[in-house]
């Protein structure tokens, strides 16, 4: 943080704007709230806590976090 109280950017990388969610689709679904999905380019396990997603949808994922389910 500067003196003014604005995020500070490095290395052309803004941790609070330039992130970006992804769509991907869930394949399984795991224990503790956890899926394996499919990123269009391999697997990856990601938490699906905070909302209903269930085998075939499509969510959008945010730091390994399903934020939103876009499709069912």
């Amino acid at each position: 943080m500067n003196s003014d109280n604005t995020s500070v950017c490095h290395d052309e990388v803004c941790i609070t704007c330039s992130d970006h969610a992804m769509e991907v689709t869930v394949r399984r679904l795991l224990a503790d709230g956890l899926a394996v999905v499919d990123t269009g380019s391999g697997t990856e396990e990601v938490s699906v806590a905070l909302v209903s997603a269930a085998v075939g949808d499509t969510i959008l994922v945010h730091a390994g976090e399903a934020i939103a389910v876009v499709r069912t």
